[in-house]
């Protein structure tokens, strides 16, 4: 099927990326279905880990990925008619059933579709909370979970720093894809989520190990347990949430 939007804003990405000189190790990319349904789940450090996890299915088959994102992107004038053309999913996260609805008749089609269990950019680089929607999902409509987990990219352009492209240039970006997990219709959805997580968590060590890091000082970008001056996940959920207080505060005004 063509794809006159997706196609196109995939190789401006790949061109965005070779123009800042991003060292892009991937990892296990012969783990890629070629065909299939699947929900690829991802750990979310960065604002640029939609395009970013989607590279190795790009390589591996051209395979494109759907990505469940919050409503407010699509409201916006530039970014709306993008998502909608790439045939993205809206999330309203107060009526969330017509989004879940529509990723499980996608996943049922044969469409990879991404999910963030984490909802949201974690602050401490460390795995969050994970929701159990990615693995609902999947058992629904019988399909794999694809785990994919990025590291590095939080360097290039995240939440809570400033937008230095030029700084950037030549960042070393990690995205490791992990073994396709099946999740049986009967399994309990709490104890397979844990499980996610705990795989994921493995595979996100991995790549932090890997990592080619200075040992010099305790850089912003390494999370506290690793010696880098990153909140704490405890310290971070503070300020996750004195954030959504402020935004309430906000549209009370």
């Amino acid at each position: 099927m063509a794809e006159p939007v997706y196609s196109p804003v995939i190789r401006i990405f790949i061109g965005v990326f070779r123009a800042l000189r991003l060292d892009l190790q991937v990892t296990g990319q012969e783990l890629v279905p070629a065909t299939g349904g699947g929900v690829v789940v991802m750990n979310h450090i960065s604002y640029l880990d939609f395009a970013l996890a989607g590279v190795p299915f790009w390589y591996a088959h051209h395979r494109l990925v759907r990505f469940m994102a919050k409503k407010e992107v699509f409201d916006h004038p530039v970014s709306g008619p993008l998502m909608r053309g790439m045939k993205h999913i809206p999330v309203d996260r107060s009526a969330g059933a017509g989004a879940y609805r529509a990723a499980v008749d996608a996943l049922r089609r044969g469409e990879l579709i991404g999910v963030f269990p984490e909802a949201t950019i974690s602050r401490s680089w460390c795995l969050k909370e994970f929701k159990h929607g990615a693995v609902r999902m999947a058992q629904e409509a019988d399909v794999p979970i694809i785990p994919v987990v990025l590291w590095g990219s939080h360097r290039v352009l995240t939440k809570g720093r400033p937008r230095n492209l030029r700084a950037a240039r030549g960042t070393e970006v990690s995205i490791t894809v992990g073994e396709p997990i099946h999740i049986a219709a009967d399994a309990d959805r709490s104890v397979a989520t844990k499980e996610l997580a705990e795989t994921m968590a493995v595979l996100l060590d991995d790549a932090q190990r890997r990592y080619r890091t200075d040992p010099a000082g305790a850089p912003w970008w390494l999370p506290a347990r690793m010696g880098g001056s990153a909140p704490t996940p405890i310290e971070a959920a503070a300020l996750d949430a004195a954030e959504l207080a402020d935004r309430a505060k906000r549209r009370n005004r």
